[in-house]
């Protein structure tokens, strides 16, 4: 599929807040003046709007998510033109605002015939698909496996601190779902409790490089990450990480920085870029010269 579908179907966006504006429409003589706007979480309303509030309100709100997709796609597609992760990132975002739409739409059946909405199911939505996307960034461009027959170090760099950090919100996160009866609600906590668990245990475990005379492998909990051959090394750097840019895995594709702290090594290579986070980032630079005078011999 070319860019021209790609700008098709990110421009099929904005009928969902067409669809619910239509919805509206048909049903506006049935609505009575007060629309349920607010639900708990066993889908019981608990706040009410009146019907051209409610109209405003959901229109607006589907405007301003096609808005914000169509210019995130927009960037997403620019940088990296036709990535098997653009095309992930549309099917979600598209998937994400129409389950809004359908959620939204509940929410007017509710108020009319009394039927269970729909709406408290978004956050299960949301859940898997990010998850997906991620999942998808971290294998997209991670190059194929290294030989590790003759590895000459393995350095870690872990965030031990940062796990800390995931600990208390995992703790209220199952003290919550224990507590809640709705057992939708509870599977939505169950899973963003699992990607809170999983980004301790990865922050706890730490980046394993693991360099030999092949090149540079990057692991975390078992998993590769990215392969860095050894030929496609250009040069390297010690330089500071901004923090603004925030920790972990970082970026996509083949610009891509694994980092829990503010020193590194600059990776350059003839087709991208790797930050390896380091607090001694000294051993890197030997580790990577030790490995290229592989290339020399």
């Amino acid at each position: 599929m070319n860019r021209a579908w790609y700008k098709a179907l990110t421009a099929l966006l904005w009928l969902a807040p067409a669809a619910i504006g239509f919805r509206y429409w048909q049903i506006w003589d049935r609505l009575p003046a007060r629309v349920a706007g607010h639900f708990d979480a066993a889908g019981r309303a608990n706040g009410w709007l009146t019907r051209e509030a409610s109209l405003y309100y959901t229109v607006g709100f589907l405007f301003s998510l096609a808005a914000i997709f169509t210019v995130v796609l927009y960037a997403v597609e620019r940088k990296y033109p036709l990535a098997k992760l653009s095309w992930a990132l549309l099917a979600f975002l598209h998937l994400e605002i129409w389950s809004v739409a359908y959620g939204l739409n509940s929410t007017l059946n509710y108020t009319l015939y009394g039927t269970p909405v729909a709406i408290v199911q978004l956050p299960i939505i949301t859940g898997f698909g990010v998850v997906a996307i991620v999942a998808l960034a971290l294998w997209e461009k991670r190059g194929n496996a290294l030989s590790q027959s003759e590895l000459v170090a393995e350095e870690v760099h872990a965030g031990k601190a940062w796990s800390l950090v995931f600990l208390a919100p995992v703790i209220v996160l199952v003290a919550v779902a224990l507590a809640v009866p709705n057992s939708l609600a509870r599977m939505t906590l169950c899973v963003v409790g699992f990607v809170m668990l999983t980004a301790l245990a990865m922050a706890w475990d730490g980046f394993h490089y693991y360099f030999s005379r092949h090149g540079v492998e990057i692991r975390t909990l078992g998993f590769r990450l990215k392969s860095i051959p050894l030929l496609q090394i250009k040069n390297y750097e010690i330089q500071k990480w901004n923090p603004v840019r925030g920790f972990g895995i970082r970026g996509v594709g083949n610009h891509k920085a694994y980092v829990w702290g503010k020193t590194g090594v600059r990776v350059q290579m003839y087709d991208g870029e790797v930050f390896l986070g380091h607090n001694d980032p000294q051993r890197i630079v030997h580790d990577l010269n030790v490995i290229k005078r592989y290339q020399q011999t």
